[in-house]
């Protein structure tokens, strides 16, 4: 077998030597006389969609990466924080070459096959200028192509991340990175476009998904689930004590994802208006009904409240917030928040031990089954009568259908997804680190340096 560092190196090299063959010219502009007129991009909407992008950025690195990092052991540190960096670059690379035009590029000849995958007509960016606009999910949107490929290109980046954290202090650093490869191209690419290009599967349902419950959050902690089990537990797992190495960089890596995102919620109106603003205060107070509400079951339960019940309860109510983050009023948002954050303490505290799973950082615990939580309250919160924007004729069975059916379909299709692109990494790299380098830590066993020197 190939050493694994030539063997990425090759496919990266691989997949550069394709740029020729794939790349192609922009369609050749009508004559001058004929041309339709070409509107005028929005300056503001513009700027805060660039500011929003930045700021999930931000959500990865340093926010997951720190949130991550402070919950794994001393001796993991440093890997963790590498993986979440180096897919995340990686996917950044992926979706312009081709991610881009397979979730939201030019619908394929098949009608049938419109509904879950595009064609890669815009493989390579061809045809996107400075001077293009984004045909996107919503309306009369005027922002420059580039900036919401810039954006969109942040949640696979922050989604492929996200999985790691069920299968962090054991798994390969190249398997990582090939995994990322075939489990973004089958599995998150497809799943983008269903929910939110105007021909896919879901959109056409009339699925609500305002910023990624099913996309990123479903998708990633049903992923990550399905990959702790294939990869197996931690040597030591469940006797040996793992605690996190330092909550407190986990305090801040919290502090981090919550204002990131903002860019997540807010950021996917696109478009500086009154329901990014909704966004924005559902964001706000989702969040802080589920910090308090998890501490509050930690108390119930017999124990303190804790900081890191409080960091987790924040991250599932983000969760849980994001699909209905536009499709709620701001009560809604706090009993959506609330309910998510009792759920996920249940899972995490309960219903893992019961069944012996080892994730790691608890990736499905928070953001599966808050993801669920957060994607089937949708269709309550949306409701007119309880504050959303639904109108004044809103079935809240029919669309508790339509949401059911698109969580179950995401569950199915990021458990298939995910087993292949497993099988394929641990053909190419063996998977999982020797016992040796596993006991020793990752830091120095992966990559050769340690978080801490003393």
């Amino acid at each position: 077998m190939q050493h694994p560092k030539k063997l990425i190196a090759g496919m990266g090299l691989g997949l550069f030597a394709a740029l020729p063959a794939w790349a192609q010219d922009a369609a050749l502009q009508a004559p001058a006389a004929a041309a339709a007129p070409v509107a005028t991009v929005n300056k503001g909407d513009t700027a805060w969609m660039m500011v929003s992008t930045v700021l999930v950025l931000m959500m990865i690195v340093p926010g997951l990466a720190l949130f991550y990092g402070g919950l794994t052991r001393t001796k993991n540190m440093l890997s963790v924080m590498t993986q979440i960096g180096a897919v995340a670059a990686l996917a950044m690379l992926i979706w312009v070459m081709y991610g881009y035009s397979l979730a939201f590029g030019p619908d394929v000849s098949s009608a049938t096959l419109a509904n879950f995958i595009a064609s890669p007509g815009k493989a390579f960016l061809a045809g996107v200028t400075s001077a293009s606009q984004a045909a996107t999910f919503t309306a009369g949107v005027e922002i420059p192509e580039y900036v919401f490929i810039s954006f969109q290109m942040t949640f696979a980046a922050i989604t492929i991340a996200l999985v790691l954290g069920s299968v962090v202090e054991r798994i390969k650093f190249a398997a990582v990175m090939v995994f990322a490869i075939v489990w973004l191209t089958i599995t998150y690419f497809p799943i983008a476009h269903m929910v939110w290009a105007s021909s896919g599967y879901f959109f056409k349902a009339g699925a609500l998904d305002f910023a990624g419950g099913t996309v990123v959050h479903i998708n990633a902690g049903v992923s990550s689930l399905v990959l702790a089990i294939l990869l197996g537990k931690r040597l030591g797992f469940p006797t040996e004590r793992m605690a996190p190495h330092s909550l407190t960089l986990t305090m801040v890596g919290t502090g981090l994802l919550w204002v990131g995102w903002f860019g997540f919620n807010a950021g996917s109106a696109l478009e500086a208006n009154g329901t990014a603003g909704l966004a924005m205060i559902n964001t706000f107070v989702a969040t802080a009904s589920a910090g308090l509400f998890w501490m509050l079951a930690e108390k119930f339960s017999g124990h303190k409240g804790s900081a890191l019940g409080f960091c987790s309860g924040i991250i599932a109510g983000l969760v849980a917030v994001t699909p209905a983050a536009g499709n709620s009023g701001p009560f809604g948002a706090i009993v959506l928040g609330a309910v998510a954050s009792v759920v996920c303490f249940f899972a995490v505290t309960v219903v893992k031990p019961k069944l012996g799973y080892d994730d790691s950082l608890d990736a499905f615990g928070i953001h599966g089954v808050g993801g669920i939580i957060g994607a089937i309250g949708t269709a309550v919160v949306y409701a007119p009568s309880l504050g959303g924007p639904g109108a004044a004729d809103y079935d809240m069975g029919a669309k508790l259908g339509v949401q059911i059916f698109a969580v179950l379909v995401t569950i199915v299709w990021a458990s298939v997804g995910t087993t292949i692109a497993w099988f394929v990494a641990k053909a190419l790299t063996g998977g999982r680190v020797s016992k040796e380098v596993e006991l020793e830590g990752l830091d120095l066993g992966e990559h050769g340096e340690r978080a801490y020197n003393y």
